[in-house]
């Protein structure tokens, strides 16, 4: 009864943690998918991941704000940097997306490179650490994902890809801190291809499918002593399929647009 207690007690806070996740990426994954700017979610993610790192390698990593306005400043010149492209090249954007992501992807291994921990922080930035996420990043991750999704309802739909990509950055750079660049691209992609086509409570839908997949990867890594974020990734990406096998079966195929 309290291994359960103890068990229950390490993993609702990281079960929190995906549920804020969820509540800003999948109406922005549905928002990538429908823009057919699929991976911006990783390049932004290791982009604000950058920043961050940069914040610690400078000695400022005991300093929250400092770490947060890298990581944003970061994220935000990635946004605008993309959305500057969108406009110019729209027929290369995903090259350029990609070649953004292996950029700061290789940027990060270098800088790791002469650290002793370099590989344990390459490790936090990519699966997370949402296991050991306090109750204050919590609360400041509620507080900041309430905010986006007040302006997304607000000025998301009827806004430009300037208000697109600067909610999306900001979203992110919260997300990644939380949970890792892995996990952050899987709640916003796999909900949204899983629920693709649907008309009726399509976001509630997605939303139930994301939870349910994290929870499923919650319980997995409690089970088999697995690396918590990497186990998730995996059981949404099965919640997903399930949820599409599941839709297939009930109504005709749709075409992919």
């Amino acid at each position: 009864m309290n291994d359960l207690a103890t068990q229950f007690d390490l993993l609702w806070p990281a079960f929190a943690a995906g549920l804020i996740v969820l509540a800003t990426h999948v109406p922005l994954g549905i928002q990538v998918l429908a823009r057919g700017i699929i991976f911006i979610d990783l390049a932004v993610a290791q982009v604000a991941g950058l920043g961050a790192l940069l914040a610690h390698l400078a000695d400022h990593g005991d300093s929250p704000w400092a770490v947060q306005g890298a990581a944003v400043g970061a994220a935000l010149g990635a946004a605008l940097l993309l959305q500057w492209s969108e406009k110019r090249w729209p027929q290369l954007q995903e090259a350029l997306i990609g070649l953004l992501f292996v950029l700061a992807a290789s940027g990060a291994v270098l800088l790791l490179a002469r650290d002793a921990h370099g590989g344990e922080h390459l490790r936090d930035l990519l699966v997370g650490q949402m296991l050991w996420v306090s109750h204050g990043q919590l609360l400041a991750a509620a507080a900041v994902s309430a905010g986006l999704l007040l302006a997304w309802r607000v000025f998301g739909r009827q806004g430009g890809s300037l208000t697109f990509y600067t909610l999306f950055a900001v979203a992110v750079t919260v997300s990644v801190q939380l949970v890792g660049v892995y996990l952050v691209f899987a709640s916003l992609i796999v909900p949204a291809l899983a629920t693709h086509g649907l008309r009726a409570y399509r976001l509630a839908v997605a939303l139930g499918t994301g939870a349910a997949g994290y929870a499923g990867g919650l319980a997995l890594a409690a089970w088999a002593d697995w690396p918590a974020g990497a186990a998730s990734v995996w059981m949404l990406a099965a919640t997903g399929l399930l949820l599409a096998l599941i839709r297939s079966g009930v109504a005709p195929p749709r075409s992919i647009c």
